[in-house]
């Protein structure tokens, strides 16, 4: 089978394809033929920097084995699942545990599942970090990105009065004004409005002070970037403010009730046509580099897929 790896850390330019016996599914893991794998700027980030290690995530496609102890699972071979990848998840076969797993609904694609389900689970759960309570108002960063794109129509769908997309881009506008978005602000913009109850920050770094500062007082800002950042206690003390970290594996772990319930609200919302995620690119998985590359400009509109 293929797959793509790096041996050194760096751009897309050290990614390339290599050949590999099949992975074996150990102990509650279940082996997919792969159809869809969803592109992430955390992956991104960590080909850049560190070791170099397996290009996991998620990933959807159809049961070719099961492993030990997964006979009360619920999947058979056949079954059309989707669900995170621990290892090589850029490949054509890869394992997933049956703790992520779910099945991919008849009528939908294994790109909507990967552009669906965990982008929506982070959206989701960040909101709910943030305690988002009706008629609040909401200002998403890096709106345009896989998470942020749902994260914009769901908090419409959750009550959300007002909704601020910030983006790098001001080509992004239009975009994210289809989403839903009330306003479109630039992270360059000297003022981003009147301040918000909430901010859902996916940015970090340096702009994780002006994140803090869109905040209206007793506002809550839920941090899920992989970029880091520090706030001022001042800042915080100042306004009486609340910084939130929000972690996917911790929800798993922890509140798997709940990951499955808002998995399953996922679905029934794409099923009736009131949340459907935008893909901005679907590009072969030897195209890998040329993925990567996407994200790393920012240029993309929505979710970016690989397809074996």
């Amino acid at each position: 089978m293929r797959r793509v790896v790096h041996t050194v850390s760096g751009g897309p330019e050290v990614l390339f394809v290599e050949e590999a016996s099949a992975p074996r599914p150990g102990t509650g893991e279940l082996l997919i033929r792969v159809e869809a794998i969803g592109v992430s700027l955390p992956g991104v980030r960590r080909v850049r920097g560190g070791e170099p290690q397996p290009l996991g995530g998620e990933v959807a496609g159809t049961i070719e084995a099961l492993g030990p102890d997964t006979a009360g699972s619920g999947f058979a071979v056949g079954d059309r699942i989707t669900g995170i990848c621990f290892g090589h998840g850029y490949a054509d076969l890869a394992l997933v545990h049956t703790a992520t797993a779910s099945r991919v609904p008849d009528g939908a694609s294994a790109v909507d599942a990967v552009s669906l389900v965990r982008s929506g689970l982070v959206a989701r759960g960040a909101l709910d970090a943030a305690g988002l309570r009706p008629g609040e108002s909401v200002l998403v960063t890096a709106a345009a990105s896989g998470v942020g794109q749902l994260a914009v129509p769901l908090a419409r769908l959750l009550g959300a009065a007002r909704v601020v997309a910030a983006a790098g881009s001001p080509q992004k506008a239009a975009f994210l004004r289809g989403l839903g978005a009330d306003e479109v602000v630039g992270y360059d913009q000297e003022s981003w409005g009147e301040p918000v109850d909430v901010v859902l920050d996916a940015v970090g770094g340096e702009l994780l002070p002006r994140a803090v500062a869109a905040l209206a007082p007793g506002g809550r800002l839920v941090a899920y970037s992989s970029g880091g950042g520090t706030v001022q206690a001042y800042d915080l003390l100042a306004g009486a403010k609340s910084v939130i970290g929000f972690q996917m594996a911790h929800l798993l772990r922890t509140r798997p009730a709940d990951y499955a319930a808002w998995r399953d609200e996922l679905w029934a919302l794409h099923a009736a046509g009131r949340l459907t995620p935008a893909v901005h690119a679907t590009v072969p998985l030897e195209r890998a580099a040329e993925a990567h590359a996407i994200i790393e400009r920012r240029e993309n509109l929505g979710k970016v897929v690989l397809v074996p």
